[in-house]
């Protein structure tokens, strides 16, 4: 099957513990940071979106791996998570203030950990959404209690909950696709309050909304830190999530977590809407001892699809 596209996913991390160490370890060509972009090059995917890349918002440091990867990827768009961003509120209760669990989300500054999309094709930029700004507390029916800490600034996203329009080639109407790009925080890490367990529930049950709210094709491009039948966390509700009629998913069963502790697990998913025909699609062994694999996965447009 032609493609009109080869999309890719990868939970790997570029990420530092300060403002502009991953451009500088860029242009110092770390060893590890050179190998990822080789990875990506031989992948050979039109659009890329990674899930561990240090937000800076001029988007140096993006332009600089797109040059690294292969120079073919133009255009290049850096997305802000919420990790890193203070609260002023002792979220953890541990009696300090200030501290990476302090943030929105666990983070040493504001956008480590964020996330990045490299593209062959346009993005929309104008078109962008983002829906990091929602509370917790005003997704309805969250799973918050009375003594969860700082529910009037406790925002629900940790690494972002975004939609990205891309603009496809060679379609002959300008037809576009939605990236729908982000990572959960984890559901462990915590007591027997389970607070990041809820969070972790509640952040997929966001994008079961924005899911059900998209009407037309899109790419589910997330590590939402949680195996259907694996490991801590809310695994029913992932579950109940592959099923949803909008989602198809090309790597059932498929591991894209390789830990020693608490094992292998598929954390990462890639999943199109209907719109698209699936050809090959792969998980990609992992590389310098990194604990998560690249997915890609080849998509072709319906004819149906088109506007």
């Amino acid at each position: 099957m032609a493609r009109d596209l080869r999309v890719a996913l990868w939970h790997v991390p570029l990420m530092r513990d300060g403002p502009g160490l991953l451009l500088r370890d860029l242009v110092r060509q770390d060893a590890v940071v050179v190998s990822v972009a080789k990875a990506l090059s031989d992948a050979d995917a039109d659009i890329i979106v990674l899930t561990r890349f240090d937000y800076d918002a001029t988007g140096a440091t993006l332009r600089a791996f797109a040059d690294l990867v292969d120079g073919d990827h133009a255009f290049v768009q850096p997305l802000r998570s919420n990790a890193g961003i203070p609260t002023a509120f002792d979220m953890d209760g541990d009696g300090r203030l200030g501290e990476a669990e302090d943030a929105q989300a666990f983070g040493r500054f504001p956008g480590q950990e964020a996330l990045a999309v490299l593209s062959r094709f346009p993005i929309d930029t104008e078109g962008l959404r983002s829906f990091n700004d929602i509370l917790w507390r005003d997704l309805p029916d969250a799973l918050v209690t009375e003594a969860d800490i700082g529910l009037d600034v406790q925002r629900l996203s940790s690494g972002g909950h975004w939609i990205v329009p891309v603009i496809l080639p060679d379609t002959g109407t300008g037809a576009f696709v939605s990236l729908l790009i982000g990572h959960a925080g984890p559901p462990v890490f915590d007591g027997l309050e389970d607070r990041n367990g809820r969070r972790n529930r509640d952040e997929l049950r966001l994008w079961a909304q924005i899911i059900n709210d998209e009407t037309g094709p899109f790419v589910f491009m997330v590590n939402t830190n949680l195996d259907p039948d694996r490991g801590d966390g809310y695994r029913d509700a992932m579950g109940q999530f592959l099923l949803n009629q909008r989602l198809v998913d090309p790597l059932p069963d498929q591991i894209t977590a390789h830990w020693d502790r608490p094992g292998p697990m598929r954390v990462s998913y890639v999943l199109p809407s209907p719109e698209f025909e699936i050809g090959a699609a792969r998980v990609w062994p992992v590389i310098d001892d990194q604990q998560h694999s690249l997915i890609t996965v080849d998509l072709k447009l319906r004819d149906a699809a088109l506007p």
